[in-house]
């Protein structure tokens, strides 16, 4: 063993640079192609490989701030190879894919076909069995790569990786780099009958490992720790410790007492909340060398005129926003009669406490996109794991859309909840609105009742609004006609946008008991259930203005029956106006934007959908 440095804390440091995966057929692991890709040529500085095994939700939420720090101090490009479950891979491909960092390459290996070469070992670790899985690495990284840098997702870096590195050429026949344990509770003398462990003094600690792969290859590794494993395993018969000094894996680490823990908890703290779009900066004196998605991005960019009055609504539309999925613990079994829905929604900040609510109204499933910066989802994260309602919840998808540009891109925002969505329908809605109790059910008995599984039909839950934040929530249909005789709730919008929800219309929904079809009128966005391979949101609407409408349009477009039923409901809380509808009433630029735009989206529904989108342009010039 060789001992890296005096390091009292498992914290370590580097800086952030490109992201880049590629395919390789000849090989068990995958390799993912990521849109700016980099290849290293000719560069005169090293490239570092940097390897992690992450599973879970938890992990791959941790090993962003372990990859920020990294990403923040370096000067090299990067290679980091993830031994990951389905779920990490799900969560750290896309998110490295959009987050763009040039001079970094990503490769994931699947964990499940390492499982069988550490199963047998009984394991008392709350790591369970991937804990164990760094015994695997020269098996499961490929066989040229011959030196790596091991490290546990919840490391923090201080300073550039390459110091770490460059210790390898210090490696005069040695295998392998550990650090010894800095606490004295390793040493079993704390308090009588303390005994933690039974090796000699504090041990090695595994959290971050120098491996000379080649080298371990080389005197046969595989074989030799079977070999130890099986031998310590008659007199240990399990094991129970993973590598434990200082590691933020727990809120209650953050107040443990150390004289060295006021620098790294400050240090970690700052990570956590650093903007990642601050790290997609090209590395001096590394060249790189551009994708087919970059040069797309590119050549897309170059297309737009910077004297267009509305350049930056386009620009917006072009711009590629980091996306980390399911951000917190998510657990949902599809149910086997196929008619399950997920309630579909995007949030920023500022609406954060209708959460609950909704979890209350809705016990189906949920995808909720959040657009939100670094810092705004760490503050999320300690509200959600403040919350009982929240933390009880495992069905809710919340997937974070980090902000970028200086509008609030809507649709694709929704497009991101849409697309992990993952029964066979969706109700596509707002999170500032309350679904009548017992709605879930309601719509998957009429996902029966109107054979949706045959036939195209976009189910329309009516939108009713109340200008009180206290409200006595109406429990059926009849409680609700009720409070609208009195004045306690409205039609919605009725006084400001009245062509939005018309077409619903309201009159005949109050006695109907059976769902009655309505035809599409100009500016009609009602919330609707449908297939979840429906059209996606059209992403040049940003801000506020016709995001939904679009949408209706393209689904009449495609011949969907737009059905209202007749014992569904929903209700809008009231809350202060968004920036965006304030810029839109402000600005005769911005609304201006907005027309040129609507024009567009016309005509590009009739160059799709030929003579029968004539009738959305005609529509659009009767008003």
């Amino acid at each position: 063993t060789y001992g890296l440095c005096n390091c009292k804390q498992r914290f370590l440091y580097q800086k952030l640079s490109s992201a880049f995966l590629m395919d390789c057929k000849n090989r068990k692991h995958r390799l993912l192609k990521f849109p700016i890709a980099s290849t290293f040529p000719l560069f005169s500085v090293q490239l570092i490989h940097v390897a992690c095994v992450c599973a879970g939700h938890n992990a791959s939420r941790d090993v962003v701030t372990l990859v920020k720090s990294i990403l923040f101090h370096r000067r090299n490009p990067l290679h980091f190879h993830f031994i990951t479950d389905a779920v990490a891979n799900q969560i750290l491909s896309l998110l490295f894919q959009s987050w763009m960092v040039p001079s970094v390459q990503v490769s994931f290996y699947d964990a499940d076909e390492l499982k069988s070469e550490v199963s047998w070992i009984p394991n008392k670790h709350y790591s369970g069995i991937y804990g164990l899985m760094k015994l695997t690495l020269t098996k499961a990284l490929p066989s040229d790569l011959t030196k790596v840098i091991v490290l546990d997702t919840d490391i923090t870096f201080a300073t550039d990786i390459a110091e770490l590195w460059a210790i390898f050429k210090k490696f005069t026949g040695m295998m392998f780099g550990l650090v010894e344990n800095q606490s004295d509770w390793y040493l079993g003398n704390l308090w009588k009958n303390h005994k933690p462990w039974p090796a000699l003094g504090r041990g090695f600690n595994t959290g971050v490992i120098l491996l000379y792969l080649e080298r371990l290859r080389r005197i046969g590794w595989e074989q030799m720790w079977r070999l130890t494993a099986e031998r310590e395993l008659m007199s240990m018969l399990s094991t129970s410790l993973a590598d434990q000094v200082i590691h933020w894996n727990s809120p209650k680490k953050l107040r443990v007492k150390n004289k060295h823990v006021e620098f790294f908890r400050n240090l970690y703290l700052t990570f956590l909340e650093y903007d990642g779009n601050l790290l997609r900066r090209e590395l001096f004196g590394c060249p790189t060398q551009a994708t087919s998605e970059s040069i797309r991005l590119q050549g897309a960019l170059e297309e737009l005129d910077e004297d267009d009055q509305c350049y930056d609504f386009r620009r917006e539309r072009i711009t590629v926003h980091r996306v980390h999925l399911y951000f917190l613990q998510y657990e949902y079994t599809l149910t086997g009669d196929e008619t399950d829905i997920t309630l579909v929604a995007q949030l920023s900040m500022d609406r954060l406490q209708m959460l609950e609510a909704i979890c209350k109204h809705w016990e189906g499933p949920i995808s909720l996109a959040l657009y939100m910066s670094d810092a705004e989802a760490q503050q999320f994260l300690r509200y959600a794991q403040a919350s009982e309602v929240l933390k009880n919840r495992k069905n809710v998808g919340y997937h974070i859309v980090y902000k970028e540009g200086q509008f609030y891109p809507v649709n694709l925002v929704r497009n991101v909840a849409l697309r992990n969505a993952n029964t066979p329908y969706v109700f596509l809605a707002d999170v500032d609105f309350l679904p009548m109790y017992g709605l879930y059910d309601y719509l998957r008995k009429s996902v029966v009742q109107l054979d949706m599984a045959h036939a195209k039909k976009a189910l329309v839950v009516p939108a009713f609004e109340t200008l009180r934040y206290r409200l006595s929530f109406p429990k059926s249909k009849a409680e609700l006609l009720s409070m609208l005789d009195m004045g306690t709730l409205y039609t919605f919008r009725y006084h400001v946008w009245t062509k939005g929800h018309a077409p619903t219309n309201y009159a005949k929904w109050r006695t109907a008991t059976t769902p009655y079809k309505v035809e599409w009128e100009a500016d009609f966005e009602p919330y609707v259930v449908v297939r979840r391979d429906c059209p996606e949101y059209d992403q040049r609407f940003v801000g506020f203005g016709w995001n939904k409408v679009s949408h209706i349009m393209e689904l009449d477009a495609q011949e969907y029956d737009l059905m209202i039923l007749p014992n569904a409901f929903m209700v809008h809380m009231p809350h202060a106006p968004s920036f965006d509808i304030s810029k839109f009433r402000s600005s005769p630029g911005y609304r201006y934007c907005l027309q040129t735009l609507k024009d567009e989206f016309h005509q590009d529904l009739s160059r799709k959908y030929g003579a029968a989108a004539l009738k959305y342009l005609t529509a659009q010039r009767n008003i």
